[in-house]
């Protein structure tokens, strides 16, 4: 893993870097983790190892075996399932607001700049089947959209509920190479909320995240090991 950097507290960084890692399966699926291990490869105490895992533990990315360790929780179908019901009623609602107030305002046309070259990066990154620099994107990609809405609670709540979805969405779009279709279903997201279609932003994207249920019978066929309900 990546030592962590200056800026926000050594709790926060430590927290951040440990999430990054179990998303993108770096730390795997029913993997027992430790705190003195964990201190040692970022080079720091293990005071904010600890305080990084009372947030995991709160998400339920980690959970706690006899003898005060800790394990990676397993990907449950359950959990990504309601992760995503959460995520696409939260976000239906801010593309829908995003969409209604769209004009030709310069804080919309400076969005839309950030929003292509999000598009274009996605697209050189699926070329390069670069799997984690096109999850960056994709949630780059949502989260310009839904500061749009102008939400920061929103945004903060859709951060932290994503972490189980996330991981699934990891490993499917490795293992079932999907990252060319979702640049262009980002790409017609963006073209309707660009036209004020709002039902037909909120008919995308409930597609765009609708998936799921195709993908797991392959990956559990697939890593056994890493589900569990």
């Amino acid at each position: 893993m990546s030592q962590v950097s200056s800026g926000k507290s050594l709790g926060e960084q430590a927290y951040e870097t440990i999430r990054d890692s179990i998303i993108t399966l770096q730390l795997a699926p029913g993997q027992t983790i430790y705190e003195n291990e964990l201190a040692e490869s970022l080079q720091i105490s293990r005071t904010p190892i600890r305080d990084a895992f009372h947030l995991l533990l709160s998400e339920r990315l980690v959970d706690v075996l006899p003898q005060r360790n800790k394990r990676v929780t397993y990907i449950s179908e359950l959990k990504v399932k309601e992760s995503r019901f959460v995520r696409l009623s939260l976000e239906s609602s801010a593309f829908k607001l995003a969409a209604r107030q769209w004009d030709d305002t310069e804080r919309h046309a400076k969005a839309e700049k950030q929003i292509r070259a999000l598009l274009q990066e996605q697209s050189e990154a699926a070329e390069r089947q670069d799997v984690l620099q096109f999850l960056r994107l994709d949630e780059a990609f949502h989260r310009c959209i839904l500061q749009s809405a102008g939400n920061e609670t929103l945004l903060e709540v859709v951060y932290h509920m994503r972490g189980h979805l996330n991981r699934f969405r990891y490993l499917a779009m490795k293992e079932l190479v999907l990252t060319k279709s979702l640049v262009q279903e980002h790409e017609e997201l963006f073209d309707r909320l660009k036209n004020r279609d709002e039902e037909g932003v909120v008919r995308l994207l409930e597609h765009h995240l609708g998936k799921l249920d195709s993908e797991f019978p392959r990956l559990r066929g697939q890593f056994p090991n890493y589900f569990k309900d």
